[in-house]
């Protein structure tokens, strides 16, 4: 790999890692005027978080088999459908007054826990994924398979937790 092509690489992971979680915190400042919510979508998203779950396993265990391609048709799938969730998810804030969470004692904490810890990996991820995926597409797979030992669990927790967010709230939508 040139080191010119891995530079432009590793600007736009930088530029997508930072523009993301800004434009996403921009976009929950708008709300679309005279639009139905989108109630429908969290538990689309919700599930869509679980079956990325599923399938980020399914891929760990497909690599350690040594079936590369499936392994690789599936993590694009991931990634696919982790764009999909964000834009869903956007789409329904910004259609929707937000949920308050209501529950009571510890549980709250618990809830806010894992909410908290869900929104700040689901940035910190961004680049994990993306240098992930730049290390694989390029054929560098030492360090593909030095980083993906830590990406694997930060996006598994984040799909996990997003389904744990919702189960939680879902009686208070």
């Amino acid at each position: 790999m040139g080191s010119n092509k891995l530079r432009v690489y590793n600007k736009l992971i930088v530029a997508v890692s930072i523009l993301v979680p800004v434009v996403v915190a921009i976009l929950f400042t708008v709300r679309i005027p005279n639009v139905e919510p989108l109630s429908f979508l969290p538990p689309i998203y919700a599930s869509i978080n679980g079956l990325t779950a599923i399938l980020l396993i399914i891929s760990v265990q497909l690599i350690k088999k040594k079936k590369r391609k499936l392994h690789e048709l599936l993590m694009k799938i991931c990634i696919g459908l982790s764009l999909l969730f964000l834009v869903m998810y956007i789409a329904y804030h910004m259609t929707s007054d937000p949920t308050p969470y209501g529950g009571e004692g510890a549980i709250k904490y618990i809830y806010f826990f894992i909410l908290i810890s869900h929104i700040l990996l689901s940035i910190a991820v961004i680049p994990f994924v993306l240098i992930t995926y730049v290390r694989a597409i390029t054929n560098d797979i030492v360090l593909h398979k030095k980083i993906a030992k830590i990406t694997f669990p930060l996006w598994l927790y984040v799909a996990v937790t997003g389904v744990i967010v919702y189960l939680m709230i879902s009686p208070y939508y």
